[in-house]
């Protein structure tokens, strides 16, 4: 009997298929984009969207910016505080400039690496976060402690120091440590813990900051959750606020907000990325105005919303207030402050 050596219909018909997913895949790659030229592939709607999102209703708009602009003389300036006689302590290119208000230089002081946090106690020591420990220095600049490092993973992004509590916010173990004046840990905040109804912090990107309200109640961001957490002391969450929206009572993108500041008057100014857009929350969390969208913060690249965390590596802002409610934004973009004071509405 002889052999037969032709094709069965069922084998022809796979033979075309795979055919036709080769040519579709050839045509595929040499039709890909890898330049980026023909835009990101998304509708007409939504890039009116985002421009729409973009432009700020001037009704919303309370404050107005200074003219007058201070230059950090940094060619990265990374965090910005203010001590209780107004002024500003900013970090960069591994050292701290305390400057006026004015802008002046009053002390410059080298330090042991890059330090995204700082903070100044009421009786003048600075602490400042370098990657995976805390330096504390005295008013004259002197160092006078190295605390013990939190290990290889730590990122530092906030200190906030009251009575004689040090909190610092680890943005690389998504945690909040506890220290005592000495250095030593008394306990750690965050952690994620089902039976104390804590979720635990989502930290896309190194932002993650922090400070104490009036009410003796701490203030975590919880970037990846586009909220503001309370807690305790001792660690228990109490409540918290904010939501995710691309809308101007929201918070947009991936991780919102990345930085915020309490005034006198318990409310809270938020800083965001992407997007970038400075608002202020009453202290219930309720949105209130908007000190600066992206027109004024960044005409050239403040109207992108950052869906993935790698999308928006510059255009971290901080933010700090003094007591009068005036408030100084950290342009790391172009290495100023920036000076904002609300607008006479009378």
């Amino acid at each position: 009997m002889k052999k037969q050596f032709g094709l069965t219909r069922f084998e022809i018909l796979a033979v075309i298929i795979v055919c036709c997913a080769i040519v579709i895949g050839v045509a595929a790659v040499v039709l890909l984009d890898t330049t980026g030229k023909s835009g990101s592939g998304l509708g007409k709607e939504f890039l009116y969207d985002v421009e729409d999102l973009v432009k700020i209703d001037p009704n919303l708009i309370t404050y107005k910016e200074s003219e007058k602009k201070i230059d950090t003389g940094f060619t990265q300036a990374l965090a910005i505080t203010i001590d209780s006689e107004g002024n500003l302590y900013v970090t960069g290119d591994k050292s701290i400039r305390k400057l006026s208000q004015n802008g002046e230089v009053l002390k410059e002081i080298q330090i042991g690496g890059e330090s995204r946090c700082i903070a100044v106690s009421s009786d003048g020591r600075i602490y400042a976060g370098i990657k995976d420990h805390i330096e504390v220095y005295d008013n004259d600049g002197k160092q006078i402690e190295s605390w013990e490092s939190l290990g290889k993973n730590a990122i530092l992004t906030s200190i906030a120091v009251n009575g004689s509590d040090v909190f610092a916010a680890d943005a690389g173990n998504r945690i909040v440590i506890r220290y005592n004046k000495e250095g030593r840990i008394i306990n750690h905040i965050g952690k994620k813990d089902k039976q104390r109804n804590i979720p635990g912090f989502v930290i896309p990107s190194p932002y993650f900051d922090l400070a104490v309200g009036k009410d003796g109640l701490l203030r975590v961001v919880n970037p990846g959750t586009h909220r503001i957490e309370a807690y305790t002391f001792d660690g228990d969450l109490e409540f918290w606020w904010g939501k995710s929206s691309a809308a101007v009572d929201g918070f947009s993108g991936c991780c919102n907000p990345i930085n915020f500041a309490i005034l006198e008057d318990e409310s809270f100014v938020t800083c965001e990325k992407g997007l970038m857009r400075v608002k202020i929350y009453d202290a219930e969390g309720t949105f209130t105005s908007v000190v600066a969208g992206p027109e004024q913060l960044n005409k050239k690249k403040g109207s992108k919303i950052c869906y993935l965390p790698a999308e928006c590596q510059a255009g971290g802002f901080d933010i700090a207030v003094d007591s009068d409610g005036t408030i100084f934004v950290l342009d790391t973009i172009k290495n100023t402050v920036r000076i904002f004071t609300k607008k006479d509405l009378g």
